[in-house]
């Protein structure tokens, strides 16, 4: 919720008026972007708002339809509830093609402001001129993709899923086409079909000179690319247990709701413009996530780490956030620094990289602390305990392979709920004591078990 008076970053509107448009323009063209709050007086008074979910609606055809260039992607409207009444929430990113104007105004200090203190001011045309010198061209909604034999069918029904529904238009009004019509590298990136793959690699060691598994996700949509990779890092975050007198304590490898937010981060402002996907590497240690492009140029460190949102390529951004990939503008950020702190993060010239080490695991075979404190005789009945369980893992780790000869360590242990760790030195007992014998290659053997 807002502070009660209005700053550089916040302003509020009793209701919607004209100057609305003046001030969002104002906060895209600053280097903080901000918010504007709806339904509250400059003294912080709170009126609400009538008919939220129409003025909701307006506010965004308004957005969308009188300013240029597109605002696609980096703005969200959203509606919350202060003192008891409705209020409409404005979030404004800072945007990389400045300067923005009202089109009807056009590039004119009549059409073109900035935020001051606490009010949109009109640029001067020097300021214009210059932001227009440095206003990005290269950007992915101007490259004309090199084919355009494009499909979209996994795009379509991504949308579908979410109950939303691709019209004959949605090239245009996803920003897929470049103004002469051609499809941008936006769409490339989103058809079912192209050159781009994300790599995961896994590393046996704390370095790279042991390459233990390599796979590739994409030549497909990009989020379909995406999906695949938050699965496999779910697969990934191997759960650890602990079982005391008292309870079983589990524990993931990493936070799963921050890595989330930091792959979909990570994809969705990576610069593809020389053709370079992000990089997901898991050593025995860590797990390190690098993208290409470094910071958005205008943004720095300081605004990065407070959640400033300047969209490097908001069309993705718009998209990711229709199919609910992303929350709002601004809210990865914060999210995961609610679980790694800013020293995990490592700026380079044309990098940005996050490492996010694993937490400690627990070994299934150890007893607590509190349990080896105890009787000897509680003691002696725990190891009975833990005997009679590695027994019955072993029965069920037959079992399983019975009926599945060519089922691997992984999926048993994600089966069984225990760790492959665990689930492998079974295997291994089994054996040696005769039971259970490998017909074939390691990759592609079956599985025999000897009654």
């Amino acid at each position: 919720m807002p502070n009660s008076v209005e700053t550089q970053l916040i302003e509020y509107k009793r209701e919607f008026c004209d100057s609305l448009i003046k001030d969002v323009v104002g906060f895209l063209n600053c280097s903080s972007g901000g918010h504007i709050y709806v339904g509250i007086d400059n003294e912080g008074n709170v009126y609400g708002v009538n008919s939220v979910d129409n003025e909701q609606l307006r506010i965004i055809n308004s957005i969308r339809d009188t300013i240029f260039p597109s605002t696609l992607g980096l703005f969200d409207v959203l509606t919350e509830e202060k003192d008891g009444k409705d209020i409409i929430h404005i979030i404004i990113s800072s945007g990389n093609e400045k300067p923005y104007c009202i089109q009807n105004k056009g590039m004119t200090p009549k059409g073109c402001y900035i935020r001051v203190g606490t009010s949109a001011q009109p640029m001067t045309q020097v300021q214009i001129e210059e932001l227009y010198s440095r206003r990005t061209r290269n950007t992915l909604k101007n490259i004309v993709s090199h084919h355009q034999d494009l499909t979209f069918e996994q795009l379509k029904i991504y949308y579908q899923e979410r109950g939303l529904t691709l019209n004959n238009n949605f090239a245009k009004n996803l920003d897929l086409l470049t103004d002469d019509g051609k499809y941008n590298y936006i769409a490339y990136l989103l058809a079912d079909k192209n050159a781009t793959s994300i790599k995961v690699a896994k590393y046996w060691g704390k370095d790279k000179l042991n390459l233990r598994e390599y796979k590739e996700y994409g030549f497909c949509s990009l989020i379909k690319a995406t999906k695949s990779v938050l699965e496999k890092l779910e697969v990934e975050n191997t759960v650890s247990a602990k079982i005391t007198y008292t309870e079983r304590q589990e524990r993931t490898l990493w936070d799963p709701k921050a890595i989330k937010e930091a792959v979909i981060n990570f994809i969705v402002h990576n610069d593809y413009t020389r053709e370079v996907p992000p990089l997901f590497e898991i050593y025995s240690d860590r797990l390190e996530i690098t993208s290409y492009g470094g910071l958005v140029e205008g943004l720095s460190r300081e605004e990065f780490f407070n959640g400033v949102s300047m969209p490097r390529n908001r069309e993705l951004m718009r998209i990711f956030k229709d199919l609910e990939l992303v929350e709002h503008i601004g809210s990865g950020m914060s999210k995961i620094l609610s679980s790694y702190s800013k020293e995990h993060f490592e700026f380079m010239e044309h990098f940005l990289r996050i490492s996010i080490p694993f937490e400690k695991s627990f070994d299934k075979d150890i007893i607590d602390e509190e349990i080896l404190q105890s009787s000897e005789e509680s003691m002696v009945q725990s190891s009975e305990e833990s005997v009679g369980q590695r027994i019955k893992t072993k029965d069920e780790i037959l079992n399983i392979m019975s009926n599945k000869p060519t089922i691997t360590a992984l999926q048993i242990s994600q089966i069984l709920g225990v760790s492959q760790r665990a689930i492998e030195k079974q295997i291994k007992n089994l054996k040696e004591e005769g039971r259970l014998k490998r017909i074939g290659s390691t990759k592609s053997g079956q599985w025999n078990v000897i009654k």
